[in-house]
């Protein structure tokens, strides 16, 4: 039985039956050697593994007893260290039994036989004894040698960390003296890279100049040679760039440029540091014909190197001129024919001035005689007007005299006849004061509708809270009996007719009531805000185009309920007059009530809209100027 293992006692390999001296304790798994060994064997071994460590020779320990049950096991152990080729130095433990098995004497049994075996024992255990006194002398003998070289290599650190701090010290300085000079060459290249930066770029964008000029262009050096030209002046002058590069400038191409006045201008340039500007020449080259050119010439001094530059613009105007002589000509031509064109069109236009002067007086004539036909007619229809406002207040006054006589009587009859009355006669009394009311109803909303009309206008400054807490004492019982809630809180002060106004709430608050969901109280929630029409344009699309004035400030009211709502299309069909969509043994009313709504918005130059949904409720829009 062997096991092999490293020099940090982990084994790696179990060979044989190893299960009679090694076994796993309980806790964290480990294959470390010295936990999986009994004790008895654990003190033997660790000293070996040492010595066979320390001396790189095989070790051996006989006569290790090991208590198994109620016998003695005498083990053997062979430490010995490996010269395989591994990536770590590998030892091998061999564990053998030269000896029988010796059961322990029970009490009782023959003296004799315990002597011996005590003897035995005794010498086994001085023989142990012996040889841990050898082992212990020995540790401390290297103990010892390990102290004495502990002490001299302290002695040589202490040394080098003082030579070290030394240099150290000598380091810093040397480092920061180092840094010093990098930040001065930093700063120094940063600044000759921005100065070449500059160069580069300021060469660029000269060459980028000269290149996408139109103009021909040469530069020309202290002795008139060709330098540089750009792309311009080998497209017109029809010349290549190795033929014109360091040549004379009289003598490029065939001397076509061998202009005495030229010449006598640039060779004065340099000597005397003049220029001109314009110097108009007219040349015949071969192969392109007549030029009319305009040269500028200055001269450029780079002081770098003292070099003297001269740098010759030509401006090439053949064409502008050539188009100028036919402009003139066509001009002459234009307004010869300008001339006699003129002649006949004055005499139209004189003709023509006099026949449309003569329908604009018969026009003139017809015009105020349909003017004076609108006027009466406008007066006629306001006279009418007037006398159907008078007829529908007179008649509806009248009306409501019968009316109210018939519910007294029916009343009365009620009351004293009840007794004489048969079921259905009482059911057709009913009837007929459920009639009259109603009719008395449609009578005062004709009234309100026709007052709109009639009554003078006068604005006032009022805030729309006192209106709503008005509207909601009103309706005070109603509200309590369908247990509505009604929400309006900081709303607007506007310029508005506060009667109107107050008939407005009162009409929307009445239907948001009437129409309610009969399976949830009736919610109302009355805001307001003041905003621009062109915000108010960009988010309210549905809006008539052009209505609301760009910057005009208007109150923008809304009044929503959850109640049974409509269906989308209605939408306009519900503010005209008697229009319903409920009949009327659903919901009582005349269908007045939103055309009135509506006629008091357009009475303040507003706009009334309103979106619904069907079992969704009804959302109204009022948008009116705030003065």
């Amino acid at each position: 039985a062997s096991v092999v293992i490293n020099h940090a006692m982990e084994i790696l390999q179990f060979r044989g039956a190893t299960d009679l001296y090694l076994r796993h304790s309980s806790g964290k798994a480990t294959l470390n050697i010295l936990k999986m060994t009994p004790p008895e064997i654990a003190f033997e071994l660790r000293i070996a593994i040492s010595k066979a460590i320390r001396t790189k020779q095989s070790v051996r320990k006989a006569g290790i007893e090991q208590k198994v049950d109620a016998s003695l096991r005498r083990i053997t152990i062979e430490v010995i260290p490996l010269t395989i080729e591994w990536d770590e130095p590998l030892v091998l433990i061999l564990f053998t039994e030269p000896e029988q098995v010796e059961t322990f004497l029970q009490q009782g049994k023959s003296g004799k036989h315990n002597s011996l075996a005590k003897d035995r024992r005794i010498n086994k255990l001085e023989e142990e004894l012996s040889a841990a006194r050898a082992d212990m002398h020995a540790f401390t003998q290297e103990q010892e040698s390990f102290n004495e070289e502990l002490q001299s290599a302290n002695e040589e650190v202490v040394s080098n960390n003082e030579e070290l701090q030394s240099v150290n010290e000598e380091l810093e300085t040397s480092k920061e003296e180092i840094e010093s000079t990098n930040e001065e060459l930093a700063t120094t290249n940063q600044e000759l890279q921005t100065h070449n930066n500059l160069l580069n770029e300021s060469h660029d964008y000269a060459e980028a100049i000269i290149a996408t000029l139109h103009e021909p262009m040469l530069i020309l050096d202290n002795d008139l040679r060709v330098k540089s030209t750009n792309k311009s002046f080998y497209k017109n002058f029809r010349v290549k760039e190795e033929e014109t590069a360091g040549v004379l400038l009289y003598d490029l191409g065939n001397k076509q440029w061998n202009i005495p006045r030229l010449r006598e201008l640039l060779e004065d340039i340099i000597p005397k540091n003049t220029h001109f500007n314009d110097f108009e020449v007219t040349h015949t080259f071969p192969g392109i014909g007549e030029k009319i050119m305009l040269l500028n010439a200055r001269r450029i001094v780079q002081k770098s190197h003292g070099e003297q530059l001269i740098l010759l613009a030509i401006n090439d105007i053949t064409e502008v001129r050539l188009k100028a002589l036919e402009l003139q000509l066509k001009e002459k031509e234009l307004l010869n024919k300008n001339i006699s064109e003129h002649k006949l069109t004055k005499v139209r236009l004189e003709k023509a001035v006099d026949e449309r002067t003569t329908e604009l007086e018969k026009a003139n004539k017809e015009l105020a005689f349909q003017n004076e036909e609108k006027e009466k007619r406008a007066a006629e229809l306001i006279t009418a007007n007037r006398e159907l406002e008078a007829f529908a207040y007179v008649s509806s006054h009248d009306l409501q005299e019968p009316l109210r006589k018939i519910r007294t009587f029916a009343t009365r009859i009620l009351e004293t006849e009840n007794k004489n009355l048969s079921d259905t006669g009482k059911d057709y009394f009913n009837r007929m004061q459920k009639a009259a009311t109603r009719m008395q109803q449609l009578i005062e909303d004709l009234l309100a509708f026709t007052r709109l009309n009639i009554t003078e206008r006068q604005f006032e400054n009022t805030n729309l809270n006192e209106i709503v807490e008005e509207v909601k004492t009103e309706f005070k019982e109603n509200i309590e009996e369908k247990q509505a809630i009604i929400e309006a809180t900081d709303l607007c002060e506007v310029n508005i007719i506060p009667f109107q106004f107050r008939q407005l709430m009162h009409n929307l608050i009445s239907n948001a009531l009437k129409f309610s969901n009969p399976e949830r109280p009736p919610h109302i929630i009355i805001k307001s805000r003041i905003e621009k029409g062109s915000k108010l344009n960009k988010e309210k699309p549905a809006l008539p185009a052009g209505r609301l004035l760009a910057q005009k400030e208007y109150c923008h009211i809304t009044v929503s309920d959850n109640g049974i709502g409509f269906d989308q299309q209605y939408k306009d069909r519900i503010f005209e007059v008697f229009q319903k969509l409920h009949g009327k043994q659903e919901y009582e009313g005349a269908g007045i009530g939103l055309a009135i709504v509506k006629k008091v918005v357009e009475n303040h130059s507003g706009i009334i809209t309103v979106n619904s949904k069907l079992n969704k409720g009804a959302t109204f829009n009022i948008y009116i100027p705030v003065s």
